[in-house]
């Protein structure tokens, strides 16, 4: 097998006082942390798109990634890209990887073409799975980038587009059962519109619900047991898109009975876009019981698109853990880096040191996020600020013996009203002392 990272051996933990830049500082996937592996806990996987088909161009500038695995002939780029792939894997020690088909295999000139180009990569990929032991998190269908899905996919104008993805989707969910994965993800990249006054708006969510139902079926049918994920994402490419969050999204699933079958994979930048933070979209999906999994990165709060950063923001990483423990951890869902490296670092080399910043920050927040829900920091000042809900007339309001009547007599009779200091400031300090 050709070695494509040949500067690179497996990566291993070293400990907060290695000096060596391949090396783990923090994440030890055999440390035991709050009854479970580090492993266990996060289910790391690494995207197939941004980490192997990325090739840093930018509306600015050209390609500044060349990479061993690239070739004039698309399939033979995509076989070496999936010998790379598994290579890395095994070394950065990622027990999950996650794909959509257009990553994997190169469009056809007809569908036909493109499931038989598909099947060749998906062949070799059960070949490796079986030497590496990496599974498959979750896969998708790319119904965004070709220039037929213009107007959408599950939601287009064109009932041809609206057949085609149909029949992606279907392809997809097959291969998802035949690599036993443990989820689907539906990420509608154009599943919005640019205009509202030439939108059937109501039309394309029933034709987006009628799309999920069919899913829902055609995985009953095939024996895919494998968790739904939906990914919400306010803006971009289209101007408004349907799954703009977790509140949306969730409302949305509600509407159509769907929400026994999906759950959320949420994406920190996508909440940034939705001005949100990450820790409210967890905390959102965890409340309805709709959290899945994760796509770890983070956005540039100066910018307005979808950067794809990897995650080093510790006060960031720590609160969604935080949100992600209190949830009892993401079940068949993982910590999937949905994330880039910069367009000046192309180097091989560089793929390596990203994920172990991001895998390291992670490890960080995981153990801080354990000393908070040990200290029960934020219980504490959740039922503090939130006491006169356990006695007389809030108790009351709680237990629904509350009548507009009885809040009234109460009250005429308390006029008074005392409120006392968050001392958000002291408190966020504090908080500080946490994770430094």
């Amino acid at each position: 097998m050709t070695t494509y990272f040949p500067n690179v051996n497996k990566i291993e933990f070293e400990g907060k006082d290695s000096k060596n830049p391949f090396a783990f500082k923090h994440y030890n996937p055999k440390e035991v942390i709050a009854g479970k592996t580090m492993e266990e806990h996060f289910r790391f996987a690494v995207a197939y798109w941004h980490t192997f088909t990325a090739k840093g161009s930018d509306p600015f500038g050209a390609d500044t990634m060349i990479r061993p695995w690239d070739a004039k002939d698309p399939m033979d780029s995509a076989k070496k890209r999936a010998e790379a792939a598994f290579e890395f894997f095994a070394k950065i020690g990622a027990p999950y990887y996650c794909f959509h088909d257009a990553d994997v295999r190169p469009e056809g000139a007809t569908l036909q073409e493109s499931n038989q180009n598909f099947d060749e990569i998906v062949g070799m990929f059960k070949g490796y799975m079986k030497d590496t032991g990496v599974k498959l998190l979750w896969n998708t269908a790319n119904a965004f980038t070709n220039p037929r899905f213009v107007h959408g996919a599950a939601t287009s104008n064109s009932a041809a587009v609206y057949a085609y993805a149909a029949a992606q989707v279907k392809k997809s969910l097959e291969v998802a059962k035949e690599l036993g994965a443990e989820n689907y993800v539906f990420w509608g990249g154009r599943e919005g519109y640019e205009w509202l006054q030439n939108t059937d708006y109501k039309l394309e969510m029933d034709n987006l619900a009628r799309f999920y139902n069919m899913a829902i079926d055609y995985a009953k049918e095939i024996g895919f047991t494998g968790q739904f994920l939906i990914e919400p994402k306010p803006k971009e490419p289209t101007k408004h898109q349907y799954d703009f969050d977790a509140a949306t999204t969730i409302a949305f699933l509600k509407t159509y009975d769907l929400d026994k079958h999906f759950k959320l994979n949420l994406e920190a930048n996508h909440a940034t876009l939705a001005m949100h933070t990450f820790d409210h979209e967890i905390r959102v999906a965890r409340t309805n019981g709709m959290l899945g999994s994760i796509d770890a990165n983070q956005g540039d709060l100066l910018l307005g698109w979808d950067t794809d950063e990897f995650p080093t923001d510790l006060y960031a990483v720590t609160l969604a853990m935080y949100e992600i423990m209190e949830n009892g951890g993401l079940g068949s869902g993982g910590v999937n880096f949905d994330a880039k490296v910069r367009r000046s670092s192309f180097e091989l080399d560089d793929l390596f040191l990203a994920h172990i910043a991001g895998m390291d920050t992670f490890a960080r927040g995981l153990k801080t996020a354990v000393r908070l829900k040990e200290e029960r920091f934020f219980d504490s000042i959740v039922e503090k600020r939130y006491a006169s809900f356990g006695e007389g007339i809030g108790k009351d309001i709680v237990e629904g013996k509350a009548t507009f009547a009885s809040l009234e007599a109460y009250a005429l009779e308390n006029s008074e009203i005392k409120n006392a200091s968050d001392r958000l400031e002291f408190v966020k300090a504090q908080l500080n002392e946490f994770i430094y």
